[in-house]
């Protein structure tokens, strides 16, 4: 049987509103559905970036434990943190603040992290991705410009590598681009391989 034919025969629930991992998977041909509940995103000062990636995604998987009671149902969960001289920077309240974000980005290398939990019956698929992403000196102009045209407020270290900024402003990257994204596709395809089509 095809793997993807395998994947139709389930429902599979990506568990978010990102516009940019729905693109990623639909990009991929799995077939999903989204679902989205509230979760606090609480973790300690401290914890190394893969335990708060991988604490962040198992919180939001935790959200759903009627919809998991199905046995055909699949759900992913993911969180993606950006990390800059061992700081985790998160999505920015306002303009001020991803203004100060893009600045510290401006002109250094940061990391990217994101956790993915996949979850079936009595069966959990836990992984990371990591990358390291390099910017350019980026001007005040610049950085107000993407701001205000692009308004990053969803978005972990107040960028999306897909837009204006990522075009002129990223030097380098070494690792998944999918991750810096947010959702290393080419791990949740191999996963569910794994988990559904055996």
């Amino acid at each position: 049987m095809n793997f993807l034919d395998c994947f139709s025969r389930y429902d599979i629930i990506l568990a978010s509103q990102s516009p940019r991992r729905k693109a990623l998977m639909e990009a991929a041909g799995i077939p999903f559905r989204t679902m989205v509940r509230p979760t606090p995103e609480h973790f300690h000062d401290g914890m190394p970036p893969v335990e708060v990636v991988s604490l962040l995604c198992r919180e939001k998987a935790d959200c759903f434990p009627d919809e998991l009671k199905e046995p055909d149902v699949v759900l992913i969960t993911a969180d993606t943190i950006v990390v800059h001289d061992g700081q985790i920077i998160n999505k920015p309240a306002d303009a001020a603040h991803a203004f100060r974000m893009l600045s510290t980005l401006s002109g250094s290398t940061h990391e990217v992290y994101t956790g993915v939990c996949i979850r079936h019956r009595d069966k959990e698929i836990l992984f990371h991705d990591h990358s390291c992403v390099s910017f350019c000196r980026l001007d005040d102009e610049e950085i107000r410009h993407y701001i205000e045209q692009y308004a990053p407020y969803d978005k972990a270290g107040a960028y999306g590598i897909q837009e204006w900024i990522g075009y002129i402003g990223i030097t380098g990257i070494r690792g998944s681009y999918h991750n810096v994204m947010g959702l290393p596709v080419h791990k949740v395809y191999q996963a569910l391989k794994e988990l559904l089509c055996e």
